[in-house]
């Protein structure tokens, strides 16, 4: 069953003296998600973006593999930016950009510029656990927004539980689904369906779905090519 997201640091996980924070999906998820990345990333080389990095170890973990790839990890809330922070420094890797502060929601993505200059074009952007624990106006800038800074070979990868068709692929998806609409009507688990009508408003199109342990898929968008 997909994770209860909840604020990281609040949710009775360690956190470190340097604002490190620890989330327990980390460990349980980031080698089936690496497994589905490497396929697209492995041999290339370029800037890749992580939208909503929470505690910042995903990052850290695919920069550990991908030595001439950028990575900039991104989120907005403050524990978390901290958190991304304390990881980067932790890791002591070169090709970690420090933390952007991105409100996912404004497709102009304010924040995504690092200080000095503009971020270049996008080899992939890489987003977990966000678009159903936020209203749709985050999917919609969130696909806006890659769309504009995605090379045109470029991937969005979404990671999370998802519905087919109008349907989930699980019953704890639809128990997690009536929570999360409980919380805020506007939250809930998105259909794939409805993601690809989104994304061809902003020029990408649906490639491969990916099953992932739990429940979970990473769900992939393309563009021009």
């Amino acid at each position: 069953m997909p994770e209860f997201v909840v604020e990281f640091g609040k949710d009775g996980g360690r956190v470190e003296a340097d604002g490190r924070l620890d989330a327990a999906a980390f460990h349980r998820n980031h080698q089936a998600i690496w497994a589905v990345l490497e396929k697209f990333l492995a041999g290339k080389s370029g800037d890749v973006l992580e939208a909503g990095s929470g505690t910042g170890q995903h990052v850290v973990y695919f920069a550990e593999r991908t030595p001439d790839i950028i990575w900039w990890p991104s989120d907005l809330n403050d524990a978390h930016l901290k958190s991304i922070a304390a990881w980067r420094a932790h890791s002591g890797l070169p090709n970690i950009r420090p933390p952007l502060r991105i409100d996912l929601s404004d497709p102009a993505w304010p924040g995504a510029a690092p200080e000095g200059g503009e971020l270049p074009k996008l080899l992939a952007v890489f987003c977990a656990n966000v678009i159903h624990i936020a209203p749709w106006r985050v999917a919609e800038g969130l696909f806006e927004g890659a769309a504009r800074r995605l090379r045109d070979d470029g991937r969005l990868f979404l990671y999370g539980p998802f519905k087919r068709h109008g349907k989930h692929t699980a019953l704890s998806n639809a128990v997690f689904d009536t929570s999360l609409r409980n919380q805020d009507p506007d939250w809930g688990v998105r259909d794939i369906t409805d993601l690809e009508k989104l994304a061809a408003r902003f020029g990408l199109s649906l490639g491969e779905t990916f099953e992932m342990p739990a429940n979970n898929m990473i769900v992939e968008f393309r563009g021009a090519d």
